[in-house]
């Protein structure tokens, strides 16, 4: 294969031209062609062949096809680029439901040849990834338990964007935003077989959930605890990895309008002081001022599709895994 790859993308909104940008960096990639509903999207896509047809993509030379569609057409783009022979990287969720991905699965087992990506873009920040190998080195011991809260505020225009729509996003707040966390609680300790808990609707006027409360457990007894919300009046991303010598906190993301603060990482070894835990050991605390995430991702699907290696992060067994996740949560509450 030439080290030039052709791009094309479908959907043209904010999070595709996000990774426009990051296409536009990288020096084995050209975007191509480009198609969206919205014609006013096209005037951010310089020198893009730009259609409000999707076939004007799929029927293309391209090598890969960028998929940033709402949720309900993500399936069908994704299914219908690799039956056209391309390469995908896709925003996640995958779909509206388990049945989505799995459908995703069977096309992609059709086409054994091509690569899927997801972008589960918060792997790739820099503080998930210094966390990632403090864990991974063993120096804090093994996991006992982790916390994760992840919330928004919604805002004005919430209720009467696509997001608020339940036909085009199936879901609402945990399978927007919460799907992250529970996908970095995979990151970090595998699959979890037990689930209890509370979904509510607790303020916005929408017909989906606000918020959603979890208590996960894996066999090896390992806890985690979720909270998903878009009333977080203050954005909020937090993520605490308490383990037997240990622990470890991820605390604010880099994000595009970086509302959720300082992106840090603090570590601690557990302290003892003549038998007893002292409650105040010595807390380490890195900051991070770059969020690599995007460049990292793109980075993955383009190396792998060039010299034919395995996707990394975002594979399809990641996405079906955090998708049934997130629907056994649904269900325990019904």
């Amino acid at each position: 294969m030439s080290e030039q790859l052709n791009i094309g993308m479908i959907g043209l909104g904010k999070m595709g031209l996000i990774r426009y940008k990051e296409l536009l960096k990288h020096p084995h990639t050209y975007v191509t062609h480009g198609a969206d509903p919205n014609e006013a999207h096209f005037a951010e896509y310089h020198g893009v062949e730009c259609s409000t047809d999707p076939a004007h993509v799929l029927e293309s030379d391209v090598d890969c096809i960028m998929i940033a569609t709402p949720n309900r057409y993500t399936p069908g783009m994704v299914i219908a680029a690799l039956d056209a022979g391309k390469h995908v990287f896709s925003e996640k969720p995958p779909g509206c439901s388990v049945d989505d991905i799995e459908r995703i699965i069977e096309a992609e087992k059709r086409n054994p040849g091509l690569k899927l990506k997801f972008g589960f873009n918060h792997r790739y920040h820099a503080g998930i990834q210094e966390a990632k190998r403090i864990i991974d080195s063993g120096r804090l011991g093994r996991i006992l338990w982790m916390r994760g809260v992840y919330g928004k505020a919604g805002g004005e225009g919430f209720e009467d964007s696509w997001r608020s729509d339940k036909d085009m996003s199936g879901s609402g707040i945990l399978l927007d935003q919460g799907i992250h966390m529970l996908d970095l609680f995979r990151y970090f300790s595998g699959d979890f077989t037990e689930v209890k808990s509370m979904v509510s609707t607790a303020y916005w006027d929408i017909p989906m959930e606000d918020n959603a409360f979890a208590l996960l457990r894996d066999e090896q007894g390992t806890v985690a605890m979720l909270h998903s919300s878009s009333t977080q009046w203050n954005h909020k991303f937090s993520l605490e990895i308490y383990c037997s010598d240990g622990l470890l906190s991820v605390n604010g993301i880099l994000s595009s309008t970086r509302s959720y603060g300082d992106e840090t990482i603090s570590v601690a070894r557990r302290q003892f002081d003549e038998g007893f835990d002292s409650g105040k050991p010595q807390i380490e605390t890195i900051y991070f001022d770059t969020d690599p995430s995007w460049e990292l991702e793109v980075e993955n699907f383009v190396d792998s599709v060039l010299h034919d290696k395995a996707i990394v992060s975002g594979t399809s067994e990641d996405a079906l895994k955090v998708m049934e996740l997130v629907f056994k949560i649904y269900n325990d509450d019904r």
